[in-house]
C-alpha cells in the first residue's frame, strides 16, 4: 500500500508513503558513489514495500485475520523501533507534547487507513486494490491546495487519466466488489490526511521517532478494533506467523529504514519517483505468486491511473509547503542538514513552482 502507509508528503520538495520520516533534501554535491548507494537502497525500500500486500495474502490464505495480522504486525515493529532507538540513542524517545499530539493523530488516521486497505484485499485482487490507491498522490495534491497550491489544468488532467483508469479498472473491465473499492476509497482519504499532517507540522523532527509515535498510533486504533470484534486472537500456524514477521521486518521496519536512509541520500523529490514503480512491483508480484490476471481493459485502466500517479509525484516535487515552525529548543531543533540545504532549496523550487503554476 505505498506502504503508502505508505508514503506521504515531506520535505519542501518530495513526499514519501504512510508511516515514514520526513524528508531530507539531497544536497547537490553528493558524490556519484553516495548517490549510486542511496538509490540502491531506495530500490529496496521500494520493493519491501511492495511486497506487504502479498505477505498479506499469504496469511489470509493461513487463515490470518486481517485485525489479528495487522495487530501483531504493529506489535513487532513497535519492539524492533523501540529497540534500535534504546541502541543509537536513548534521547530519540524524547518528543515535545505538541509534535507527540501531531504524530499519534497522524499515527491514529493511519491506523484507519491500514484497517480500511487490509480488509479491501479479502474482497479485492491485489494489484487491483493497489493500482486504485495509486490515485493516492491526486489526493494529497488536493489537501495541498488548502494551503494554497494552484489547481491548475495539469491537475484537470491527472484526475482525467485517475478517474478514467479506476472506471475502466471497477467498470467494463471487469466485476469488481463494490464494498472493496469503497474501503481502498477510505484508506486513500485517511492515508492523505497523515501524509499532508507529516508535511505540514512535523518536518523538525528526528524520522525515525515519528515513525515510532505514529506505529503506536496506528496500534491504538487496530487493537480498538480488533477487541471491538471480540479479540479473537487465534494462533497463527507456521506460514501465518511467517508471513506476519516478514510484513514487519521486511516491509516496515526495514523498508522504512531503508526508505529514510535513501531520503537523507538523495532527496524526497528523487524517492517520490520510486512509488509508481512500487505499486507496478505489487502488480508484477501478485501475478507471479498469487496468479492474479487482469483483462485487457483493466490493464489499460492500471496503466492510466500509474501514469497520472507518475505525473502527480512529479507535481508533489515543486509543491512548496507551508510549515508551522515550532518554537526554537533543544527537542525541536531541525536537523542542521535541513536547515542549510532547505534555504537553498526553496530559493531554486520556489523559482520554479511559480513557473509551472501558471502551465
Amino acid at each position: 500500500m505505498a506502504q503508502h502507509v505508505a508514503r506521504h508528503a515531506t520535505g519542501q520538495t518530495g513526499w514519501c508513503d504512510p508511516v515514514t520520516d520526513s524528508a531530507l533534501p539531497a544536497s547537490s554535491t553528493a558524490r556519484p558513489s553516495v548517490t549510486w548507494r542511496s538509490w540502491a537502497i531506495a530500490l529496496l525500500g521500494t520493493a519491501g514495500f511492495s511486497l506487504g500486500p502479498i505477505f498479506a495474502q499469504v496469511a489470509y490464505a493461513a487463515g490470518v485475520n486481517p485485525n489479528t495480522m495487522l495487530f501483531l504486525r504493529f506489535t513487532v515493529t513497535i519492539a524492533l523501533l523501540l529497540v534500535t532507538l534504546l541502541i543509537t540513542g536513548r534521547d530519540k524517545l524524547r518528543m515535545d507534547r505538541r509534535g507527540l499530539l501531531i504524530t499519534l493523530s497522524s499515527g491514529l488516521a493511519t491506523g484507519v487507513s491500514m484497517l480500511a486497505y487490509f480488509w479491501s484485499l479479502t474482497r479485492l485482487a491485489t494489484s487491483i486494490a493497489s493500482m486504485i490507491f495509486s490515485v493516492y498522490p491526486l489526493v494529497v495534491l488536493g489537501l495541498l491546495a488548502l494551503r494554497g497550491e494552484r489547481f491548475t489544468w495539469r491537475h484537470a488532467l491527472r484526475l482525467a487519466l485517475a478517474l478514467g483508469g479506476v472506471y475502466l479498472l471497477i467498470g467494463p473491465g471487469g466485476a469488481v466488489d463494490a464494498l472493496g473499492v469503497l474501503l481502498v476509497v477510505v484508506s486513500i482519504f485517511a492515508s492523505s490526511l497523515q501524509s499532508v499532517f507529516i508535511q505540514w507540522y512535523l518536518q523538525e523532527y528526528d524520522g525515525i521517532t515519528v515513525t515510532l509515535y505514529m506505529v503506536i498510533g496506528i496500534n491504538i486504533v487496530v487493537a480498538g478494533y480488533w477487541a471491538w470484534q471480540g479479540a479473537a486472537l487465534g494462533v497463527p500456524d507456521w506460514r501465518g506467523w511467517a508471513a506476519i514477521i516478514a510484513l514487519a521486518v521486511v516491509s516496515t521496519y526495514l523498508s522504512r529504514i531503508f526508505w529514510f536512509a535513501s531520503i537523507k541520500g538523495i532527496g524526497g523529490s528523487q524517492t517520490a519517483m520510486l512509488v509508481p514503480l512500487e505499486v507496478l512491483l505489487t502488480v508484477v508480484w501478485s501475478f507471479l505468486f498469487l496468479g492474479e490476471r487482469l483483462t485487457w481493459l483493466q490493464g489499460l485502466g492500471g496503466a492510466l491511473i500509474l501514469l497520472s500517479a507518475l505525473l502527480a509525484s512529479q507535481r508533489l516535487q515543486r509543491v512548496r509547503v507551508r510549515t508551522r515552525r515550532t518554537p526554537p529548543g533543544p527537542l525541536s531543533q531541525p536537523h542542521p542538514s535541513i536547515s542549510l540545504r532547505s534555504a537553498q532549496d526553496a530559493r531554486s523550487g520556489e523559482e520554479e513552482t511559480h513557473r509551472k503554476d501558471h502551465e
